[in-house]
């Protein structure tokens, strides 16, 4: 049996919600120890006794509508949040590239940012130089990577942070959305980028919208829905059943 990557045990996740105080400042004064006590018990559960697990070497979807809370399980597995309760497991280095631009200074140029993201997730600085004009070519930036970022499109902050993390020598790869931005021809490049990763035996947690994207690239899919697992199993499988049930609800 392949050794887990990730697990999930019973994991949950809640944010405090503050909206009692708009009844205005005077109202939550004299009436401080209710409006304490409703503030510490009135919490957003983001995800909701969760549990799952991903084997070593496997690529997984996770799908589900906006707000389900599949976000929220890609930034507990890359560590930029800790979970309320449950315990969770991450056996490997984790390159996590969950939001254009995330790690980046905007005052600095391409190049420099590479240096920083890639020292930030881990590498020393010789390892960088070895790297750097490989992720440099990747990206297809030209003339731009030795431009401050901040006169970056979208599209081209994506590019730059998918070049940094497909060639750092990470276990585990998590990619939310971003593929979606960008020409055809990167998309495409970045596809083959991650189905290479998955020969080499990389651990991929893969979200997206797109369903034949998921189809494309995934063994296996957690459907997420209201801040829970609703299924999980072959991508096939649960896919038509999401799909099915985006019909219904439609």
């Amino acid at each position: 049996m392949n050794e887990n990557a990730i697990v999930f045990d019973r994991v949950s996740k809640s944010y405090p919600l503050y909206h009692h105080i708009i009844g205005g400042i005077k109202r939550f004064i004299f009436n401080l120890p209710g409006a304490i006590k409703a503030i510490k018990t009135s919490r957003y559960e983001a995800l909701n006794d969760v549990s799952f697990e991903i084997r070593k070497g496997e690529t997984v979807g996770v799908i589900g509508r906006n707000g389900a809370g599949k976000s929220t399980t890609l930034g507990l597995i890359a560590g930029v949040m800790q979970c309320t309760s449950g315990r969770l497991t991450v056996n490997g280095r984790v390159a996590p590239l969950l939001e254009l631009g995330a790690g980046f200074n905007h005052e600095l140029t391409g190049r420099e940012n590479i240096m920083l993201n890639a020292v930030l997730l881990g590498l020393n600085i010789s390892e960088v130089k070895e790297r750097i004009e490989s992720i440099v070519e990747f990206s297809e930036l030209g003339d731009f990577i030795d431009q401050p970022i901040r006169v970056y499109s979208s599209g081209m902050l994506a590019r730059l942070g998918f070049s940094v993390a497909a060639h750092l020598n990470f276990e585990i790869l998590l990619v939310d959305e971003v593929l979606g931005v960008g020409d055809q021809q990167f998309q495409k490049k970045c596809y083959d980028k991650i189905i290479e990763a998955k020969k080499s035996g990389m651990t991929i947690v893969f979200v997206s919208h797109s369903m034949p994207e998921i189809e494309r690239v995934c063994g296996r899919v957690i459907w997420i829905e209201n801040h829970t697992v609703k299924r999980i199993g072959e991508t096939k499988e649960v896919v038509t059943a999401y799909l099915k049930a985006q019909e219904n609800n439609g």
